[in-house]
Protein backbone atom coordinates (compact mmCIF):
# COMPACT_ATOMS: atom_id res chain seq x y z
CA UNK A 1 0.00 0.00 0.00
CA UNK A 2 1.29 3.47 -0.87
CA UNK A 3 2.47 5.47 2.10
CA UNK A 4 0.81 8.66 0.79
CA UNK A 5 -2.49 7.37 2.17
CA UNK A 6 -1.19 7.98 5.71
CA UNK A 7 0.22 11.37 4.89
CA UNK A 8 -3.00 12.97 3.54
CA UNK A 9 -4.89 13.49 6.86
CA UNK A 10 -1.74 14.92 8.37
CA UNK A 11 -1.50 17.45 5.52
CA UNK A 12 -5.17 18.37 5.95
CA UNK A 13 -4.77 18.96 9.67
CA UNK A 14 -1.56 20.87 8.99
CA UNK A 15 -3.45 23.35 6.84
CA UNK A 16 -6.15 23.57 9.47
CA UNK A 17 -3.57 24.39 12.10
CA UNK A 18 -1.72 26.87 9.85
CA UNK A 19 -4.79 28.84 8.73
CA UNK A 20 -7.40 28.60 11.55
CA UNK A 21 -8.91 32.03 10.94
CA UNK A 22 -9.44 31.50 7.25
CA UNK A 23 -11.08 28.14 7.77
CA UNK A 24 -13.35 29.58 10.48
CA UNK A 25 -14.70 32.19 8.06
CA UNK A 26 -15.51 29.66 5.39
CA UNK A 27 -18.98 28.13 5.35
CA UNK A 28 -19.40 24.44 5.95
CA UNK A 29 -19.67 23.68 2.21
CA UNK A 30 -16.45 25.65 1.54
CA UNK A 31 -14.60 23.62 4.12
CA UNK A 32 -15.77 20.45 2.48
CA UNK A 33 -14.67 21.67 -0.96
CA UNK A 34 -11.25 22.63 0.45
CA UNK A 35 -10.80 19.16 1.93
CA UNK A 36 -11.83 17.62 -1.36
CA UNK A 37 -9.32 19.77 -3.30
CA UNK A 38 -6.51 18.73 -1.01
CA UNK A 39 -7.62 15.13 -1.41
CA UNK A 40 -7.53 15.37 -5.25
CA UNK A 41 -4.03 16.84 -5.12
CA UNK A 42 -2.93 13.89 -3.00
CA UNK A 43 -4.62 11.39 -5.33
CA UNK A 44 -2.39 12.72 -8.17
CA UNK A 45 0.65 11.49 -6.25
CA UNK A 46 -0.78 8.17 -5.08
CA UNK A 47 -2.61 5.13 -6.50
CA UNK A 48 -6.22 4.12 -6.66
CA UNK A 49 -6.19 2.26 -3.30
CA UNK A 50 -4.80 5.42 -1.82
CA UNK A 51 -7.78 7.33 -3.18
CA UNK A 52 -10.17 4.95 -1.47
CA UNK A 53 -8.39 5.27 1.85
CA UNK A 54 -8.20 9.07 1.65
CA UNK A 55 -11.88 9.38 0.80
CA UNK A 56 -12.86 7.48 3.90
CA UNK A 57 -10.61 9.59 6.14
CA UNK A 58 -10.76 13.16 4.83
CA UNK A 59 -14.29 13.51 3.37
CA UNK A 60 -17.32 14.05 5.63
CA UNK A 61 -21.14 14.49 5.09
CA UNK A 62 -22.35 18.01 4.57
CA UNK A 63 -24.54 17.93 7.67
CA UNK A 64 -21.61 17.30 10.03
CA UNK A 65 -20.07 20.21 11.89
CA UNK A 66 -16.36 21.04 11.34
CA UNK A 67 -14.18 21.20 14.42
CA UNK A 68 -13.39 24.63 15.83
CA UNK A 69 -10.45 26.50 14.38
CA UNK A 70 -8.56 26.59 17.67
CA UNK A 71 -9.10 22.91 18.47
CA UNK A 72 -5.95 20.75 18.63
CA UNK A 73 -5.44 18.29 15.79
CA UNK A 74 -6.80 14.86 16.43
CA UNK A 75 -4.42 11.93 16.49
CA UNK A 76 -4.44 9.82 13.39
CA UNK A 77 -4.16 6.06 13.62
CA UNK A 78 -2.30 4.51 10.70
CA UNK A 79 -3.35 0.95 9.96
CA UNK A 80 -0.48 -1.51 9.91
CA UNK A 81 -0.28 -5.17 9.15
CA UNK A 82 2.73 -5.66 11.46
CA UNK A 83 3.59 -3.92 14.70
CA UNK A 84 7.37 -4.46 14.61
CA UNK A 85 9.66 -1.35 14.36
CA UNK A 86 11.18 -0.21 11.08
CA UNK A 87 14.12 -2.30 9.91
CA UNK A 88 15.83 0.30 7.67
CA UNK A 89 19.22 1.36 9.02
CA UNK A 90 20.53 4.83 8.18
CA UNK A 91 24.27 5.62 8.25
CA UNK A 92 26.55 8.56 7.44
CA UNK A 93 28.47 8.21 4.11
CA UNK A 94 31.56 9.80 5.69
CA UNK A 95 31.30 8.16 9.13
CA UNK A 96 29.73 4.69 8.75
CA UNK A 97 29.75 4.15 12.52
CA UNK A 98 27.13 6.89 12.97
CA UNK A 99 23.88 4.94 12.44
CA UNK A 100 20.21 5.52 13.19
CA UNK A 101 16.84 3.88 12.59
CA UNK A 102 15.35 7.21 11.47
CA UNK A 103 16.38 9.70 8.77
CA UNK A 104 18.47 12.58 10.00
CA UNK A 105 21.92 14.13 9.92
CA UNK A 106 25.33 12.97 11.07
CA UNK A 107 26.34 14.62 14.40
CA UNK A 108 29.97 14.86 13.17
CA UNK A 109 29.85 16.20 9.60
CA UNK A 110 26.14 17.10 9.33
CA UNK A 111 25.65 14.98 6.18
CA UNK A 112 22.29 13.36 5.46
CA UNK A 113 22.00 9.78 6.71
CA UNK A 114 21.37 7.31 3.90
CA UNK A 115 19.71 3.86 4.07
CA UNK A 116 22.25 1.07 4.24
CA UNK A 117 20.20 -2.15 4.10
CA UNK A 118 16.87 -3.12 2.50
CA UNK A 119 13.83 -3.21 4.71
CA UNK A 120 11.26 -6.02 5.03
CA UNK A 121 8.03 -6.23 3.09
CA UNK A 122 6.29 -3.77 5.47
CA UNK A 123 8.84 -0.98 4.97
CA UNK A 124 6.21 1.26 3.40
CA UNK A 125 4.16 1.21 6.61
CA UNK A 126 7.22 1.80 8.78
CA UNK A 127 8.35 4.76 6.67
CA UNK A 128 4.86 6.16 6.80
CA UNK A 129 4.87 5.90 10.60
CA UNK A 130 8.26 7.64 10.78
CA UNK A 131 7.14 10.48 8.51
CA UNK A 132 3.86 10.87 10.37
CA UNK A 133 5.68 11.07 13.70
CA UNK A 134 8.16 13.59 12.31
CA UNK A 135 5.40 15.84 10.96
CA UNK A 136 3.27 15.58 14.13
CA UNK A 137 6.15 15.98 16.63
CA UNK A 138 7.21 19.02 18.68
CA UNK A 139 4.39 18.80 21.28
CA UNK A 140 1.56 18.43 18.83
CA UNK A 141 2.50 21.31 16.54
CA UNK A 142 2.43 20.22 12.90
CA UNK A 143 5.05 21.44 10.37
CA UNK A 144 4.16 21.49 6.73
CA UNK A 145 6.44 20.56 3.85
CA UNK A 146 7.09 24.17 2.89
CA UNK A 147 8.63 24.88 6.28
CA UNK A 148 11.04 21.97 5.89
CA UNK A 149 12.17 23.04 2.46
CA UNK A 150 12.84 26.64 3.51
CA UNK A 151 15.44 25.46 6.03
CA UNK A 152 17.93 24.45 3.32
CA UNK A 153 20.67 26.97 2.36
CA UNK A 154 20.85 28.71 -0.96
CA UNK A 155 23.20 26.79 -3.26
CA UNK A 156 24.56 29.77 -5.19
CA UNK A 157 25.29 33.38 -4.28
CA UNK A 158 23.39 36.22 -5.85
CA UNK A 159 25.02 38.66 -8.24
CA UNK A 160 24.83 41.83 -6.08
CA UNK A 161 26.30 40.09 -3.05
CA UNK A 162 28.99 38.34 -5.06
CA UNK A 163 30.28 41.55 -6.56
CA UNK A 164 31.48 42.79 -3.13
CA UNK A 165 32.02 39.46 -1.34
CA UNK A 166 35.26 38.99 0.61
CA UNK A 167 34.52 35.39 1.51
CA UNK A 168 32.30 32.57 0.36
CA UNK A 169 31.18 29.18 1.61
CA UNK A 170 31.91 26.04 -0.37
CA UNK A 171 30.94 22.40 0.14
CA UNK A 172 34.04 20.22 0.69
CA UNK A 173 32.43 17.34 -1.22
CA UNK A 174 30.74 19.34 -4.00
CA UNK A 175 32.84 22.40 -4.97
CA UNK A 176 30.13 23.59 -7.36
CA UNK A 177 27.93 24.43 -4.35
CA UNK A 178 28.89 28.01 -3.46
CA UNK A 179 27.03 30.34 -1.11
CA UNK A 180 27.62 33.76 0.40
CA UNK A 181 26.08 32.63 3.72
CA UNK A 182 26.94 29.84 6.14
CA UNK A 183 24.79 26.75 5.86
CA UNK A 184 24.74 23.16 4.74
CA UNK A 185 25.10 21.54 1.35
CA UNK A 186 21.71 20.68 -0.22
CA UNK A 187 23.25 17.56 -1.78
CA UNK A 188 25.14 15.86 1.05
CA UNK A 189 24.24 18.01 4.06
CA UNK A 190 27.82 18.85 5.07
CA UNK A 191 28.59 22.24 6.57
CA UNK A 192 29.86 24.72 4.01
CA UNK A 193 33.48 25.74 4.58
CA UNK A 194 34.48 29.40 4.55
CA UNK A 195 36.94 30.48 1.83
CA UNK A 196 38.52 33.92 1.87
CA UNK A 197 38.53 35.84 -1.42
CA UNK A 198 40.97 38.56 -2.34
CA UNK A 199 41.05 41.12 -5.12
CA UNK A 200 43.44 39.53 -7.64
CA UNK A 201 43.96 39.56 -11.38
CA UNK A 202 42.78 36.62 -13.45
CA UNK A 203 46.31 35.95 -14.69
CA UNK A 204 47.88 35.29 -11.26
CA UNK A 205 46.16 33.50 -8.39
CA UNK A 206 47.69 33.75 -4.90
CA UNK A 207 47.21 31.29 -2.07
CA UNK A 208 48.38 31.22 1.53
CA UNK A 209 50.11 28.15 2.97
CA UNK A 210 51.17 28.07 6.62
CA UNK A 211 54.63 26.97 7.65
CA UNK A 212 53.32 23.73 9.21
CA UNK A 213 51.50 22.87 6.01
CA UNK A 214 54.60 23.61 3.93
CA UNK A 215 56.57 21.22 6.10
CA UNK A 216 53.86 18.56 5.80
CA UNK A 217 53.81 18.92 2.02
CA UNK A 218 57.63 18.91 1.86
CA UNK A 219 57.71 22.04 -0.29
CA UNK A 220 61.09 22.86 -1.84
CA UNK A 221 62.05 25.88 -3.92
CA UNK A 222 64.84 26.81 -6.33
CA UNK A 223 65.90 30.21 -7.68
CA UNK A 224 65.64 31.34 -11.29
CA UNK A 225 69.20 31.50 -12.65
CA UNK A 226 71.11 32.38 -15.77
CA UNK A 227 73.35 29.70 -17.21
CA UNK A 228 74.49 27.79 -20.26
CA UNK A 229 72.30 25.13 -21.85
CA UNK A 230 74.03 22.62 -24.10
CA UNK A 231 72.33 20.86 -26.94
CA UNK A 232 73.05 17.61 -25.21
CA UNK A 233 71.29 14.49 -26.47
CA UNK A 234 71.46 11.33 -24.42
CA UNK A 235 70.04 8.26 -26.12
CA UNK A 236 70.69 4.59 -26.89
CA UNK A 237 72.02 2.86 -29.98
CA UNK A 238 73.19 -0.46 -31.36
CA UNK A 239 76.48 -1.62 -32.83
CA UNK A 240 76.15 -2.80 -36.44
CA UNK A 241 78.41 -3.99 -39.26
CA UNK A 242 79.92 -1.40 -41.51
CA UNK A 243 77.95 -2.09 -44.66
CA UNK A 244 80.91 -0.98 -46.78
CA UNK A 245 83.10 -3.69 -45.25
CA UNK A 246 80.90 -6.64 -46.26
CA UNK A 247 81.92 -8.69 -49.32
CA UNK A 248 79.79 -11.38 -51.00
CA UNK A 249 81.64 -14.25 -52.68
CA UNK A 250 80.19 -15.83 -55.84
CA UNK A 251 81.72 -18.32 -58.26
CA UNK A 252 81.68 -16.85 -61.76
CA UNK A 253 81.49 -20.24 -63.44
CA UNK A 254 79.50 -23.43 -63.16
CA UNK A 255 81.26 -26.21 -61.35
CA UNK A 256 81.70 -28.35 -58.28
CA UNK A 257 83.37 -27.54 -54.99
CA UNK A 258 86.19 -30.03 -54.59
CA UNK A 259 87.71 -28.59 -51.42
CA UNK A 260 86.17 -26.22 -48.81
CA UNK A 261 88.50 -24.73 -46.20
CA UNK A 262 85.82 -22.70 -44.33
CA UNK A 263 83.87 -24.74 -41.81
CA UNK A 264 81.28 -22.42 -40.27
CA UNK A 265 80.03 -18.86 -39.97
CA UNK A 266 81.89 -16.65 -37.54
CA UNK A 267 85.29 -18.03 -38.50
CA UNK A 268 88.07 -15.49 -38.82
CA UNK A 269 89.65 -15.12 -42.26
CA UNK A 270 92.93 -13.45 -43.18
CA UNK A 271 93.77 -11.91 -46.54
CA UNK A 272 95.27 -14.47 -48.97
CA UNK A 273 93.88 -17.49 -47.11
CA UNK A 274 92.61 -20.39 -49.26
CA UNK A 275 88.82 -20.55 -49.20
CA UNK A 276 87.89 -23.34 -51.63
CA UNK A 277 88.95 -25.22 -54.78
CA UNK A 278 86.57 -25.67 -57.68
CA UNK A 279 86.42 -27.94 -60.71
CA UNK A 280 84.90 -26.18 -63.72
CA UNK A 281 85.11 -27.14 -67.41
CA UNK A 282 84.76 -23.50 -68.28
CA UNK A 283 87.86 -22.60 -66.26
CA UNK A 284 89.78 -25.43 -67.88
CA UNK A 285 88.89 -24.18 -71.36
CA UNK A 286 89.91 -20.64 -70.42
CA UNK A 287 93.30 -21.85 -69.21
CA UNK A 288 93.82 -23.84 -72.39
CA UNK A 289 92.98 -20.83 -74.55
CA UNK A 290 95.46 -18.72 -72.63
CA UNK A 291 98.24 -21.30 -73.02
CA UNK A 292 97.43 -21.67 -76.73
CA UNK A 293 97.64 -17.90 -77.23
CA UNK A 294 101.02 -17.84 -75.51
CA UNK A 295 102.34 -20.70 -77.67
CA UNK A 296 101.13 -19.01 -80.86
CA UNK A 297 102.82 -15.75 -79.91
CA UNK A 298 106.05 -17.57 -79.17
CA UNK A 299 106.01 -19.35 -82.56
CA UNK A 300 105.32 -16.10 -84.39
CA UNK A 301 108.37 -14.51 -82.83
CA UNK A 302 110.57 -17.47 -83.74
CA UNK A 303 109.41 -17.51 -87.36
CA UNK A 304 110.25 -13.83 -87.77
CA UNK A 305 106.66 -12.90 -88.63
CA UNK A 306 105.67 -9.37 -89.45
CA UNK A 307 105.09 -6.84 -86.73
CA UNK A 308 101.39 -6.76 -87.50
CA UNK A 309 101.04 -10.49 -86.88
CA UNK A 310 103.02 -10.24 -83.64
CA UNK A 311 100.75 -7.47 -82.39
CA UNK A 312 97.62 -9.49 -83.15
CA UNK A 313 99.01 -12.49 -81.27
CA UNK A 314 99.89 -10.29 -78.35
CA UNK A 315 96.32 -9.00 -78.34
CA UNK A 316 95.05 -12.60 -78.20
CA UNK A 317 97.26 -13.29 -75.17
CA UNK A 318 96.03 -10.16 -73.43
CA UNK A 319 92.36 -11.05 -74.00
CA UNK A 320 92.86 -14.63 -72.84
CA UNK A 321 94.54 -13.41 -69.64
CA UNK A 322 91.80 -10.84 -69.05
CA UNK A 323 89.21 -13.60 -69.39
CA UNK A 324 90.94 -15.62 -66.65
CA UNK A 325 91.08 -12.57 -64.43
CA UNK A 326 87.39 -11.89 -64.89
CA UNK A 327 86.60 -15.50 -63.97
CA UNK A 328 88.24 -14.98 -60.57
CA UNK A 329 91.93 -15.81 -60.96
CA UNK A 330 94.52 -13.42 -59.56
CA UNK A 331 97.54 -12.00 -61.42
CA UNK A 332 99.79 -14.35 -59.49
CA UNK A 333 97.73 -17.36 -60.59
CA UNK A 334 97.80 -16.25 -64.22
CA UNK A 335 101.57 -15.70 -64.09
CA UNK A 336 102.05 -19.12 -62.50
CA UNK A 337 99.99 -20.65 -65.29
CA UNK A 338 102.16 -18.96 -67.92
CA UNK A 339 105.40 -20.05 -66.25
CA UNK A 340 104.34 -23.67 -65.71
CA UNK A 341 102.46 -24.10 -68.96
CA UNK A 342 100.14 -26.63 -67.31
CA UNK A 343 96.36 -26.40 -66.86
CA UNK A 344 95.01 -26.74 -63.32
CA UNK A 345 91.84 -28.82 -63.02
CA UNK A 346 91.19 -27.82 -59.43
CA UNK A 347 91.41 -24.06 -59.38
CA UNK A 348 91.99 -22.50 -55.93
CA UNK A 349 90.41 -19.23 -54.76
CA UNK A 350 91.78 -17.05 -51.95
CA UNK A 351 90.39 -14.37 -49.58
CA UNK A 352 90.90 -10.81 -50.76
CA UNK A 353 90.52 -9.18 -47.30
CA UNK A 354 90.60 -9.89 -43.60
CA UNK A 355 87.32 -10.46 -41.87
CA UNK A 356 84.83 -12.82 -40.33
CA UNK A 357 82.57 -15.24 -42.15
CA UNK A 358 79.15 -13.66 -41.80
CA UNK A 359 77.30 -16.38 -43.70
CA UNK A 360 78.27 -19.76 -45.23
CA UNK A 361 75.84 -21.21 -47.77
CA UNK A 362 77.75 -24.09 -49.42
CA UNK A 363 79.38 -27.34 -48.48
CA UNK A 364 82.06 -29.53 -50.08
CA UNK A 365 80.91 -31.37 -53.23
CA UNK A 366 78.04 -28.98 -54.00
CA UNK A 367 77.31 -27.87 -57.56
CA UNK A 368 77.37 -24.09 -57.83
CA UNK A 369 76.37 -21.51 -60.41
CA UNK A 370 77.26 -17.84 -60.82
CA UNK A 371 74.10 -16.72 -58.96
CA UNK A 372 74.98 -18.86 -55.93
CA UNK A 373 76.29 -16.84 -52.97
CA UNK A 374 78.86 -19.12 -51.46
CA UNK A 375 79.70 -17.01 -48.42
CA UNK A 376 79.95 -13.44 -47.17
CA UNK A 377 82.84 -11.86 -45.28
CA UNK A 378 82.80 -8.73 -43.14
CA UNK A 379 85.71 -6.67 -41.88
CA UNK A 380 85.28 -5.68 -38.20
CA UNK A 381 88.12 -3.19 -38.13
CA UNK A 382 85.45 -0.49 -38.36
CA UNK A 383 81.85 -0.59 -37.12
CA UNK A 384 78.77 1.61 -37.05
CA UNK A 385 76.69 2.73 -34.08
CA UNK A 386 73.10 3.55 -35.04
CA UNK A 387 71.43 5.80 -32.47
CA UNK A 388 67.77 6.91 -32.24
CA UNK A 389 67.11 10.58 -31.50
CA UNK A 390 63.74 12.03 -30.48
CA UNK A 391 61.83 13.98 -33.08
CA UNK A 392 61.95 17.28 -31.16
CA UNK A 393 65.77 17.07 -30.92
CA UNK A 394 66.52 16.58 -34.61
CA UNK A 395 67.35 20.26 -35.06
CA UNK A 396 70.26 19.82 -32.64
CA UNK A 397 72.08 17.34 -34.93
CA UNK A 398 74.75 18.01 -37.53
CA UNK A 399 77.24 15.91 -39.49
CA UNK A 400 80.64 15.92 -37.78
CA UNK A 401 79.14 16.46 -34.32
CA UNK A 402 81.09 14.94 -31.43
CA UNK A 403 79.77 11.82 -29.72
CA UNK A 404 80.67 9.57 -26.81
CA UNK A 405 79.87 5.87 -26.90
CA UNK A 406 79.71 3.55 -23.89
CA UNK A 407 79.00 -0.18 -23.87
CA UNK A 408 78.14 -1.23 -20.29
CA UNK A 409 77.93 -4.91 -21.25
CA UNK A 410 81.55 -4.89 -22.41
CA UNK A 411 82.74 -2.47 -19.70
CA UNK A 412 83.82 0.03 -22.38
CA UNK A 413 83.45 3.71 -21.52
CA UNK A 414 83.60 7.01 -23.40
CA UNK A 415 84.77 6.04 -26.89
CA UNK A 416 85.15 9.20 -28.94
CA UNK A 417 83.44 9.39 -32.31
CA UNK A 418 81.68 11.72 -34.72
CA UNK A 419 78.35 11.76 -36.49
CA UNK A 420 79.01 10.39 -39.96
CA UNK A 421 75.51 10.43 -41.44
CA UNK A 422 71.96 11.54 -40.52
CA UNK A 423 69.27 9.45 -42.15
CA UNK A 424 66.79 11.42 -44.26
CA UNK A 425 63.54 10.13 -42.74
CA UNK A 426 62.01 9.35 -39.35
CA UNK A 427 60.82 5.96 -38.23
CA UNK A 428 57.01 6.06 -38.66
CA UNK A 429 56.44 3.81 -35.64
CA UNK A 430 58.81 5.22 -33.01
CA UNK A 431 58.87 8.77 -34.42
CA UNK A 432 62.65 8.88 -34.00
CA UNK A 433 65.51 9.90 -36.28
CA UNK A 434 68.46 7.55 -36.89
CA UNK A 435 72.02 8.83 -36.64
CA UNK A 436 75.14 6.92 -37.74
CA UNK A 437 78.42 7.14 -35.87
CA UNK A 438 81.56 5.45 -37.26
CA UNK A 439 84.03 3.94 -34.79
CA UNK A 440 87.40 2.29 -35.33
CA UNK A 441 87.56 -1.25 -34.01
CA UNK A 442 91.13 -2.51 -34.52
CA UNK A 443 90.91 -5.27 -31.91
CA UNK A 444 87.34 -6.27 -32.81
CA UNK A 445 86.26 -5.49 -29.24
CA UNK A 446 82.98 -3.90 -30.39
CA UNK A 447 80.65 -6.72 -31.31
CA UNK A 448 77.69 -6.12 -33.60
CA UNK A 449 74.17 -6.06 -32.11
CA UNK A 450 75.49 -4.85 -28.74
CA UNK A 451 73.47 -2.09 -27.06
CA UNK A 452 75.30 1.18 -26.51
CA UNK A 453 74.71 4.44 -24.67
CA UNK A 454 75.22 7.46 -26.87
CA UNK A 455 75.81 11.08 -25.89
CA UNK A 456 75.78 13.73 -28.61
CA UNK A 457 77.18 17.19 -27.93
CA UNK A 458 75.86 20.17 -29.86
CA UNK A 459 76.26 23.90 -29.56
CA UNK A 460 75.77 25.96 -26.40
CA UNK A 461 73.08 28.50 -25.56
CA UNK A 462 74.63 30.92 -23.10
CA UNK A 463 73.06 33.36 -20.63
CA UNK A 464 69.72 31.59 -20.74
CA UNK A 465 67.17 32.09 -17.96
CA UNK A 466 66.71 28.58 -16.53
CA UNK A 467 64.75 26.71 -13.85
CA UNK A 468 64.75 23.01 -12.88
CA UNK A 469 62.57 21.00 -15.22
CA UNK A 470 60.58 19.45 -12.34
CA UNK A 471 59.20 22.91 -11.49
CA UNK A 472 57.16 22.95 -14.71
CA UNK A 473 53.47 22.03 -14.63
CA UNK A 474 52.81 21.01 -18.23
CA UNK A 475 49.14 20.69 -19.23
CA UNK A 476 49.55 20.38 -23.00
CA UNK A 477 48.00 23.80 -23.65
CA UNK A 478 50.12 25.95 -21.34
CA UNK A 479 53.01 25.71 -18.90
CA UNK A 480 52.74 26.99 -15.33
CA UNK A 481 55.00 27.35 -12.31
CA UNK A 482 54.35 28.10 -8.64
CA UNK A 483 56.13 31.25 -7.38
CA UNK A 484 56.96 31.82 -3.72
CA UNK A 485 56.20 35.49 -3.10
CA UNK A 486 56.62 35.54 0.68
CA UNK A 487 57.08 33.10 3.56
CA UNK A 488 53.48 31.88 3.44
CA UNK A 489 52.30 33.27 0.10
CA UNK A 490 52.44 31.50 -3.25
CA UNK A 491 51.10 32.32 -6.69
CA UNK A 492 50.57 30.55 -10.01
CA UNK A 493 52.12 32.04 -13.14
CA UNK A 494 52.09 31.01 -16.79
CA UNK A 495 55.47 30.85 -18.52
CA UNK A 496 56.74 30.32 -22.04
CA UNK A 497 59.30 27.51 -22.22
CA UNK A 498 62.12 27.23 -24.73
CA UNK A 499 64.92 24.70 -24.84
CA UNK A 500 65.00 21.81 -22.32
CA UNK A 501 68.23 19.96 -21.68
CA UNK A 502 70.11 18.22 -18.86
CA UNK A 503 67.27 18.59 -16.34
CA UNK A 504 66.83 22.32 -16.96
CA UNK A 505 64.28 24.35 -18.88
CA UNK A 506 64.78 27.70 -20.53
CA UNK A 507 62.18 30.36 -19.66
CA UNK A 508 61.54 32.79 -22.49
CA UNK A 509 58.96 34.90 -20.66
CA UNK A 510 57.00 34.90 -17.39
CA UNK A 511 59.80 34.87 -14.79
CA UNK A 512 62.47 37.22 -13.52
CA UNK A 513 65.99 36.49 -12.35
CA UNK A 514 66.13 35.55 -8.65
CA UNK A 515 62.48 34.54 -8.19
CA UNK A 516 61.84 31.34 -6.25
CA UNK A 517 59.93 28.52 -7.95
CA UNK A 518 58.47 25.48 -6.18
CA UNK A 519 60.06 22.20 -7.32
CA UNK A 520 58.32 19.79 -4.91
CA UNK A 521 54.62 19.73 -4.01
CA UNK A 522 53.69 22.24 -6.71
CA UNK A 523 50.83 20.12 -8.05
CA UNK A 524 48.91 20.35 -4.76
CA UNK A 525 49.29 24.11 -4.74
CA UNK A 526 48.21 24.28 -8.37
CA UNK A 527 45.03 22.35 -7.54
CA UNK A 528 44.22 24.74 -4.70
CA UNK A 529 44.85 27.73 -6.97
CA UNK A 530 42.59 26.26 -9.66
CA UNK A 531 39.74 25.92 -7.16
CA UNK A 532 40.30 29.46 -5.96
CA UNK A 533 40.33 30.74 -9.52
CA UNK A 534 36.97 29.06 -10.13
CA UNK A 535 35.52 30.87 -7.11
CA UNK A 536 36.85 34.18 -8.38
CA UNK A 537 35.23 33.62 -11.76
CA UNK A 538 31.93 32.83 -10.04
CA UNK A 539 32.17 36.02 -7.98
CA UNK A 540 32.98 38.22 -10.99
CA UNK A 541 30.07 40.63 -11.74
CA UNK A 542 30.18 40.10 -15.52
CA UNK A 543 29.56 36.37 -15.07
CA UNK A 544 26.08 36.93 -13.70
Amino acid sequence: MNKSCYRTPVIVRSYQAAYPAQLHLLPQRGKTLLSTAILLLTIGLGSYPTYAAQTSISSAPNHEQAPPADAPPAQTTVPSTKSSPASTLYACPMHPKQTSHQPGRCPICNMFLTPQQPAEHNHDHANADAETQQLTSNKGHTHNLATVQLSQPKPLISAPAAAHATHQYVCPMHPQIVSDEAGTCPICGMNLERVELEAQSSEEISINVSGDMQQALALRTAPVKRGTLWKYVRTVGEVEYDQGQISHIHARVNGWIETLKVQSAGEKITKGQLLYEIYSPELINAQDDYLLALATLKQSRQSSATSDSSQSYQELVRKAGLRLELLGLTQQQIQHLADSGKTRYRVPFYAKQDGVVKALNVREGMYIQPQTEMMSLVDLSRVWVIADVFENQQSWLAVGQEAEISLPALNIRDIKGRVDYIYPELDPVTRSLRVRIVLDNPKAALRPNTLARVALFGGAKRQALTIPREALIQTGQANRVIIKQADNRFSVRQVKVGMQSQGKAEIISGLELGEQVVISGQFLLDSEASLKGSLLRLSSPHNH
